[in-house]
């Protein structure tokens, strides 16, 4: 049989849009089915770099065009950004299966599903930028998410903190502002897309939440603790606001968190 591992590895490799929704959504299905297995030294290479359209430009995020709604001029780069940050969280949750070896069975079944909502993600958002006659890579995207996936390669309690419960946070937080200027713009067809993922996120967040608290038990860690200090050490404690403090304590952060990382709330 095959290894999940393997099958993960295939999925963050594939680099066409449609290939990607495929093979994920047939791993997701075998995984289901119980046909792959959690053979440890099957699949030892891991992807450096995932698969991405030919035609997308990767540019620093400080090239990247100010994105501002209006018109179909002003819709389709912005909802390009969102779409290009749902491509990467499928290569994010592969590589949460790919790297890390010896865990539960329900981590790998926590991740391939989470892999499977955000190709579903990217589905929705791709069928937007074709109603306004566009492609995803037709606009310059950067790639913080997978250097952020780079820097916590070495460490899957660090993965936890900073993927999840730091970056993945971060969209809780800025959705239902997003949400409010879509329907502004008369757009309420992606302001539905996104109320979707924005209820979908909490559970991806939770699972972050769920397995960083597993890992900092097992090295007897303090859980708030420990994530205060990675944020205040790796991302020099800057965090910006406004927080989504209902949605942030139904992925599971806790009082004292939330309570810290408001400490640490910049308004830029």
């Amino acid at each position: 049989m095959r290894s999940v591992f393997e099958a993960a590895s295939d999925c963050i490799a594939a680099s066409e849009p449609d290939e990607k929704i495929a093979k994920t959504r047939e791993v997701a299905a075998a995984w289901g089915r119980g046909e792959l297995t959690l053979d440890a030294d099957a699949c030892r290479t891991r992807n450096e770099r995932p698969g991405l359209p030919a035609r997308l430009v990767l540019v620093s995020p400080f090239e990247v065009p100010r994105r501002r709604l209006g018109g179909r001029r002003g819709a389709a780069p912005f909802i390009h950004a969102i779409a290009h940050i749902e491509f990467n969280a499928i290569h994010l949750a592969w590589d949460c299966v790919q790297r890390f070896r010896g865990l539960p069975r329900d981590y790998y079944s926590d991740w391939v599903a989470i892999a499977a909502d955000e190709a579903e993600h990217f589905s929705l958002l791709r069928a937007r930028l074709h109603s306004l006659d566009c492609e995803y890579g037709d606009f310059p995207a950067h790639d913080g998410l997978w250097e952020m996936a780079e820097k916590t390669a070495g460490d899957l309690l660090e993965r936890m903190a900073l993927v999840p419960r730091y970056l993945e946070a971060r969209g809780l937080d800025v959705a239902p502002s997003m949400i409010e200027r879509l329907e502004r713009s008369g757009d309420s067809a992606t302001a539905d897309v996104v109320r979707l993922i924005l209820r979908e996120e909490v559970a991806h967040v939770a699972a972050g939440s769920r397995w960083f608290r597993y890992l900092c038990e097992e090295r007897g860690l303090d859980p708030e603790r420990e994530f205060i200090r990675l944020v205040r050490t790796r991302l020099a404690g800057r965090i910006k606001g406004p927080l989504n403090e209902g949605d942030r304590s139904r992925a599971g952060f806790t009082a004292a968190e939330l309570e810290e990382l408001r400490s640490m709330t910049t308004s830029r």
